[in-house]
């Protein structure tokens, strides 16, 4: 498993590229502000191919580039439907004017995710978690054979995402984590749209988020 990644842009959002290993295929997760010459410089050391965008959620700071990756190599991008529109109104997420001056474009070629579907791209098979609560439409992308989650905003080392912006919602998060983080295993590493790796592990012993979410959960795999 090959899995690459940078900080891209003023809000240094993780992006990250993702394959069996070096010479293959891949899938991009989440292209930033400014985080094209970040990918183009990954496919270039990696010699990879990518067949397809996907992006956790629909805010600003994760889809910025999505366009012109996806339009350089004619590749789709893969969103949850309740983020879609913010592939081409960003104030739909932030709630502002703040980038007025700024315009996107959906790519050419989107596809929409759902819960529970199995994503079979680039040699990958990635299991889709819807996970609102960041938003509506946040997902999450887990490779259950390797145990790693693309947690994108969902879920930080020691925090997790801000549920004040449209679409957010305090208690909707915790079901989330309730739901779709507590069940896996402790050894589970946690590669976030922000800040360092993690696990499960670390987190259910250490993370306040997760401590209060432990109560909307079942039993779990990881104690």
């Amino acid at each position: 498993m090959l899995i690459a990644g940078f900080p891209a842009g003023a809000f240094q959002t993780n992006c990250y590229v993702v394959a069996p290993e070096a010479g293959a295929e891949c899938v991009v997760v989440d292209p930033g502000q400014d985080a094209v010459g970040g990918v183009d410089e990954l496919l270039r050391e990696h010699r990879l191919k990518p067949v397809a965008v996907l992006l956790t959620h629909g805010h600003l700071d994760h889809v910025w580039s999505v366009a012109p990756v996806c339009g350089a190599r004619d590749i789709p991008a893969w969103i949850h439907p309740d983020d879609r529109e913010m592939l081409s109104d960003p104030s739909k997420g932030i709630g502002s004017q703040m980038f007025g001056g700024l315009t996107l474009t959906e790519p050419d070629d989107v596809c929409e995710l759902s819960d529970g579907a199995v994503l079979k791209l680039a040699g990958l098979e990635l299991v889709v978690d819807h996970t609102p609560g960041h938003t509506r439409g946040s997902v999450s992308f887990r490779l259950p054979e390797d145990e790693i989650m693309f947690s994108g905003d969902l879920l930080f080392a020691g925090s997790i995402g801000r549920s004040d912006l449209p679409g957010g919602d305090y208690p909707t998060i915790l079901r989330s984590l309730a739901a779709k983080c507590l069940p896996l295993p402790d050894e589970t590493v946690v590669l976030p749209g922000h800040g360092p790796q993690t696990t499960i592990g670390q987190e259910r012993a250490s993370n306040p988020y997760l401590r209060e979410a432990l109560p909307l959960a079942g039993p779990t795999r990881g104690m």
